[in-house]
């Protein structure tokens, strides 16, 4: 007889032939054998289980588990394998419907609860227990009376007949009795879970006649070859249900002599069988003859929502249900509340597929969202007669048809504020540079479309808060676009559409007109202030974003939300940051160098701009922010089509600070307490110093540096050329929408600052000036030379006169000696030495005043620097102003 008759698996009859004394065979044997050994699929023997004997093996394995445990009174291990239990069973709950609760399961509930009972009522037992086992004794005793509650009546029906029950276990537990022992190999685990399950088929006859008849006729194969190809039509029959198992022999015998081919055929068959398990496992909605109507359906839509949200629940699976109760519920003429109802369920559901807070949706159910969404609003504008409402009480809902109108618990708006939010995590979530972020970026028309109809909607039909949330939905994406459109038609440059879509939307409203509407509403009805700062902050934005920079200023200053801004959520506050920025970018544009250089100000000076305007984090230390604090922020990040370029900011921001700085420091340069305006700008100015080397500028700072550099000695051609030029346009001013005005409002801001530059830095060298040159020099029209001397010497930083007749500036020598600048340094030591020496002093004895006082008139006071009292001496009130020494016009000179 041959050895592969043998009891085993294909792996052991390998080792127990490689143990074996190796006999001498016929060529063609061994070679028909290494092809069929050939392959790792040929060393298992495949068998293919339905879904039901995969579910009941998983619990009859785990009730073994228990039952040892029972025996050894091992309360910890009995809990932990009963918590298993219960989750596997909750995952065969569809095969459970079907078929009905095994009897098996039953009789293990029975018998743990009775011996629950027994220990409980052992008390010198309990004594001797461990503190584990104790503890798990009295957790478990209520867990199994809490969980037969359920199945009280089978439980009372096992009990009444125990030895029947037992008897029906007995038989489906035949050829069990092995796997249980300890057995050697892995024959005996595999053969008592099928036997356990089901009986093993019966080998295909067919496929033995014409495998006996292909060998015999074949060649010389010895007995052992035919014994082989026998086992081989055996396993493929064993892997199969039925007629297809069959089938599947026959294809393997066919292509026997191709052993290329064989597996492929075989794990073909195997997954065809698979999905036909599957397809017959997919449970009924309705068992035949029920009668739909209202409340069946609605019993079976609560049945599936009630496994919402627990542990096992195939959520894919939940909403392919509701999708099915859906149509049955149209098929039958159940009416729209139904249906709705359904609907609103179906998005609830496809919005918790992703448990996890922080991941965003798939593509595919992306789109059912978008669908089901417009679905759902296509019925609510057909039938006016469907109320929705959140404050619908489940017991007073509407659903069949009748007289009545229907009623319906639910909130479509927060339907779309969740798809909304949605669609923001898909756009964080994406990369940006990629085209997946284009193509998902197109979806951006369809959300804005279902948020313009479901204003529609709620403008007949919604509550005036309701209102309020969805026009602030609207303004969030329209605030941050640039109406083209709009543009050019104010620039009077609308030509001819390319179609009628564009006709169309070049005559719609201008985007200024409905923020302007939105926004107006919320203002007056609004009742929340998060709304109404939102709003407002976008309404600035969007005035910023469009060159409307008195109308920004000014809701700004209206509104007063610079004081209270720091009581705000982060989202608001990083709104809050982006319209200041908007409008100091804006106040650029339109000349109002001051105006932007303060609005840019505490972003730039902080060094954290991209965090603080949503757009990306800094590298940080664990101990600063740890991964919760990292992952909260991630999802306030502002995706990246509503991005302010931070090099265009920088650059603003830094050519603010130059026309103001480089001025400033020529007027002040002997000034021991000069102040900074810009630190930022200081900073760029000494990296630029300690350079070894200075090349031409390569950087946006770089080319800043130099252009201060070349300012500072007056020289306003060489600036411009540094600030504009090829480089720099691709990278900051090309990004404008009115490019070409901003650069000439810049050269024309160069011009003027280099001039007053010029005359802070070289007055002392000239007796007089004439204007015409200064005009030639700067290229400035001699009015406006006039314009800005005027304004020098009005403010008293430049020492000088205007003699009318001649057209020139008359210098006055009025600059201190160097003895004067260092006794005025001097002074300014002494009185901060005596300030100090005076708090020291007043601290011992508790009482602040003493000989000094700053409050009365005489004696030292400190405001902006030393000064004596009216009647006599020096003062500094305001530093030391270039062009003479500042002293009271009625006082002879120090």
């Amino acid at each position: 007889m041959s050895r592969f008759f043998a009891t085993g698996s294909d792996s052991e009859s390998e080792e127990s032939s490689s143990a074996d004394e190796i006999t001498p065979k016929a060529p063609g044997t061994n070679f028909k054998q290494s092809l069929l050994l050939s392959d790792d699929e040929e060393d298992t023997k495949r068998v293919v289980r339905s879904a039901k004997d995969k579910r009941f093996e998983e619990l009859t394995n785990l009730i073994k588990t228990i039952r040892n445990a029972m025996k050894i009174r091992d309360m910890a291990k009995c809990l932990e394998e009963f918590e298993q239990l219960c989750r596997a069973f909750l995952k065969s709950k569809n095969i459970v419907d079907k078929e009905g609760v095994p009897s098996f399961y039953i009789r293990l509930l029975a018998d743990l609860e009775d011996y629950l009972n027994q220990l409980w009522e052992d008390k010198e037992g309990k004594k001797k227990m461990n503190k584990n086992n104790a503890k798990a004794l009295s957790t478990l005793r209520q867990k199994i009376r809490k969980y037969n509650r359920d199945y009280e009546t089978e439980v009372a029906a096992y009990k009444e007949n125990p030895q029947e029950s037992a008897d029906e276990e007995e038989e489906k537990e035949q050829g069990d009795s092995g796997s249980s022992s300890d057995s050697d190999g892995e024959e005996g685990d595999e053969v008592s879970a099928t036997s356990f399950l089901k009986k093993k088929p019966e080998p295909a006859p067919e496929a033995n006649k014409f495998l006996k008849s292909d060998e015999s006729s074949s060649s010389d194969d010895d007995e052992d070859g035919e014994d082989w190809g026998s086992d081989t039509v055996d396993s493929g029959s064993e892997s199969s249900d039925d007629g297809e198992g069959k089938g599947a022999s026959l294809a393997l015998v066919f292509l026997k002599k191709d052993n290329h081919i064989i597996w492929i055929v075989k794990n073909v068959s195997i997954f065809m069988l698979f999905i036909c398990s599957i397809h017959q496992e997919k449970p009924k909605m309705f068992a035949k003859g029920t009668e739909i109507n209202t409340v069946v359906v609605l019993k079976k839509l609560n049945e599936i929502l009630q496994a919402r949200g627990k542990k096992g629940t195939d959520r894919a699976a939940q909403i392919e249900l509701l999708h099915a109760l859906a149509n049955i519920s149209a098929e039958n003429n159940l009416g729209i509340g139904i249906l709705v109802k359904i609907k609103f369920n179906i998005i609830a559901s496809l919005y918790d597929y992703n448990p996890n807070l922080a991941a965003f949706m798939k593509a595919d159910m992306w789109k059912k969202c978008l669908e089901c969404i417009d679905e759902l609003l296509d019925i609510l504008f057909e039938n006016n007669n469907i109320f929705i409402g959140e404050n619908i009480a489940e017991d007073s809902e509407s659903l069949s048809i009748s007289d009545q109108p229907f009623r319906v618990r639910g909130c479509v708006l927060t339907l779309v504020e969740r798809m909304d939010e949605e669609f923001t995590k898909i756009m964080q979530n994406t990369d940006p540079h990629s085209q997946e972020y284009v193509d998902n970026l197109k979806d951006e028309g369809h959300v804005c479309g279902i948020i313009d109809r479901l204003l529609d909607y709620l403008e007949n039909k919604g509550s005036t808060e309701e209102i309020c949330r969805i026009y602030l939905r609207r303004i969030m994406h329209t605030y941050y676009k640039f109406d083209y459109k709009a543009h050019r038609r104010s620039l009077g440059l609308q030509g001819e559409s390319k179609s009628e879509q564009d006709q169309e939307e070049s005559e719609g409203e201008d985007s200024a007109v409905i923020m302007d509407r939105l926004c107006k509403f919320i203002y007056a009805k609004d009742r929340t202030d998060r709304i109404r700062t939102c709003a407002i902050l976008c309404h600035i934005y969007h005035h910023a974003l469009h060159s409307r920079w008195y109308q920004a200023r000014d809701l700004m200053l209206m509104s007063h939300l610079q004081d209270n801004i720091q009581h705000a959520d982060p989202p608001v506050q990083i709104l809050y940051n982006r319209t200041m920025v908007q409008l100091g970018i804006c106040a650029f544009r339109q000349g109002m160098i001051k105006d932007a250089h303060n609005a840019l100000l505490d972003i730039q000076s902080s060094g954290r701009a991209k965090e603080l305007l949503g757009q990306g984090l800094l590298m940080r230390n664990m101990q600063e922010r740890n991964a919760e604090q990292e992952k909260i922020e991630k999802r306030r990040q502002v995706p990246f089509h509503m991005h302010i370029n931070l090099e265009l900011l920088e650059c603003v921001y830094l050519v603010s600070a130059m026309l103001l700085e480089i001025p400033y420091m020529a007027a002040h340069e002997f000034d021991a307490r000069r102040r900074m305006i810009s630190k930022q700008f200081h900073h760029q100015l000494r990296v630029g110093e300690r350079q070894p080397l200075l090349g031409p500028p390569e950087s946006m700072r770089e080319h800043v540096v130099a252009a201060s550099k070349a300012m500072k000695m007056g020289d306003w051609r060489t600036c411009h050329s540094f600030i504009i030029n090829e480089k720099m346009n691709s990278k900051v001013w090309d990004l404008f929408p009115e490019t070409q005005r901003v650069r000439e409002m810049l050269v024309r801001k160069i011009q003027e600052e280099s001039l007053r530059t010029y005359l802070f830095t070289y007055s002392s060298v000239y007796d007089s000036i004439s204007m015409a040159t200064l005009s030639e020099m700067f290229e400035l029209e001699i009015p406006m030379v006039h314009s800005i001397i005027s304004k020098m010497i009005i403010n008293e930083e430049l020492m000088a006169s205007l003699d009318q007749p001649t057209q020139t500036v008359v210098m006055h020598r009025t600059e201190p000696t160097s003895l004067q600048n260092m006794a005025l340094q001097l002074a300014e030591k002494l009185g901060s030495l005596v300030e100090n020496n005076e708090r020291v002093f007043d601290l011992k004895q508790g009482v602040y005043g003493g000989y000094f006082n700053r409050d009365q008139k005489g004696g030292y006071q400190q405001k902006g620097g030393y000064q004596r009292d009216q009647k006599g001496g020096y003062q500094n009130k305001q530093g030391y102003n270039r062009g003479g020494y500042n002293r009271n016009h009625n006082q002879s000179n120090y």
